[in-house]
């Protein structure tokens, strides 16, 4: 019997490398590493025999295992770990029917299936680092190459004041930069051996218990912990919230790329390829297929995380249904994001930038833009709310007229009276009104660089 496959969207959504960390295999393979390392670790401390640990450890790949056996095994068992450790042993039995008494001694289900996900969430993390490392490269790049492009500032979806595109960057790039030093952070404390057996004494390894627990640790290169973590799953939840805000972050990007992208703005692109971002009825379009996933990915991981924050109070010493909650949900969340930076590594190294486009779309409020600016300028002559209120006046006036706001203020004398032709011109001039944005973008990409995991 062979189960159903549900890899339409895959190729969409998730990276085919996370994918395969966190496949039925790639859960197997992490539970039979760690009942492997056990082996290991009892042996060297003198619990179980050493002549064993071979054939223990030859049983322990995931390839050896029927997945429709298991699967049908675990709807009445209640866990993975139960069936295959039956099975596992069924293995080792098969090669040394004493090698079969020594399997999974003072293990717990719950040892073998949190232990296996925390490899398998190492496995993930590395993959996360490398593409986060090249997705900031490529921010970098892009910043520095627009550090001085201007474009529209925008705040509740109208124009403001002009910034540069490299700002805009540059504020993404900070995001990612932010996430790679959390992802650093967390590593000590996510990374860590979960080993309690039944109610997290261990009392079933007498006094080997400890030493079998250091050793455990160190054949998994795993931290160990103060104490057994059945019931508490902040390490997890906190990991699963920085999935989240890097979720978010690339939703960010998506939705300013999707904005840009409008039709009615067209001042930046992702980049095209033959039958990317088609309709399927009309020939013109250009969807921005890279943002969607990025803002699908950013809408989705909220209701994850959320499930991992409730299935925290979890029951004594031992969980029942909150536990369960977490199997499919942060494993998920991994490959959630992903399949979003995925997408944002294709799309931001070649974005399509239109300069012009820029530039017209700052002379669409026909220099009410830069109002501003000349309110600022006047205000050091005349007052703050004096040349406020002049220029709000002369602002509405130019709004009525249909006029470019230069042209009003040239003909009100008392902006003239202060400013001359030059300063008027200079002020309403966008590339003379951009602040500090050159400056942010240097330090976001100094920052950047200056991480050194």
């Amino acid at each position: 019997m062979s189960r159903p496959s549900n890899q339409l969207f895959d190729t969409y959504f998730t990276q085919p490398a996370m994918r395969a960390i966190f496949s039925d295999q790639g859960r197997l393979q992490g539970m039979l590493d760690f009942e492997a390392a056990l082996a290991r670790a009892e042996a060297s401390t003198g619990l179980i025999p050493k002549d064993v640990v071979a054939d223990i450890t030859a049983a322990c790949r995931a390839e050896l295992y029927d997945l429709d056996e298991l699967a049908i095994a675990i709807g009445s068992a209640g866990n993975s770990a139960i069936p295959l450790v039956k099975a596992l042993g069924k293995q080792i039995a098969a090669r040394n029917e004493t090698a079969e008494r020594y399997v999974h001694m003072g293990a717990t289900s719950q040892d073998v299936m949190d232990s296996g996900l925390v490899l398998q969430l190492r496995s993930a993390i590395e993959l996360l680092e490398s593409d986060l490392v090249r997705l900031a490269d490529a921010l970098a790049e892009q910043a520095q190459r627009h550090a001085s492009t201007p474009l529209a500032g925008r705040t509740w979806l109208q124009q403001a004041t002009p910034v540069t595109l490299g700002m805009k960057v540059a504020g993404w790039l900070g995001a990612i930069t932010r996430h790679r030093q959390r992802l650093l952070e967390i590593k000590p404390r996510l990374l860590c051996l979960q080993f309690g057996g039944a109610s997290g004494s261990l009392a079933a390894l007498g006094d080997h218990a400890f030493a079998v627990a250091e050793e455990l640790a160190s054949e998994l290169n795993l931290n160990l912990p103060d104490q057994p973590w059945h019931t508490q799953r902040d390490r997890l939840v906190e990991f699963a919230s920085l999935l989240g805000m890097i979720a978010g972050s690339l939703g960010k990007v998506g939705r300013d790329l999707s904005l840009l992208m409008q039709t009615e703005v067209g001042e930046m692109f992702e980049p095209s390829a033959p039958g990317k971002g088609g309709s399927s009825t009309m020939p013109h379009k250009r969807n921005p297929v890279g943002a969607a996933v990025m803002i699908g990915a950013a809408t989705r991981a909220p209701g994850l995380v959320a499930t991992m924050f409730a299935a925290m109070p979890q029951e004594h010493e031992r969980s029942l249904g909150l536990w369960h909650a977490e199997w499919e949900t942060l494993p998920e969340l991994c490959c959630l994001v992903s399949g979003s930076l995925q997408q944002a590594l294709q799309v931001v190294p070649g974005l399509e930038v239109d300069v012009g486009r820029m530039r017209q779309n700052l002379e669409l409020t026909k220099g009410l833009v830069l109002a501003e600016a000349v309110s600022i300028a006047l205000a050091q002559r005349i007052g703050r709310d004096a040349a406020h209120h002049l220029i709000e006046q002369c602002c509405r006036r130019a709004v009525e007229q249909g006029a470019h706001l230069r042209q009003v203020l040239g003909a009100e004398p008392q902006v003239t009276a202060q400013l001359s032709t030059e300063e008027l011109d200079r002020l309403l001039d966008p590339a003379h009104y951009l602040g500090q944005s050159q400056r942010w973008v240097q330090r976001a990409v100094a920052e950047h660089h200056a991480f050194k995991p």
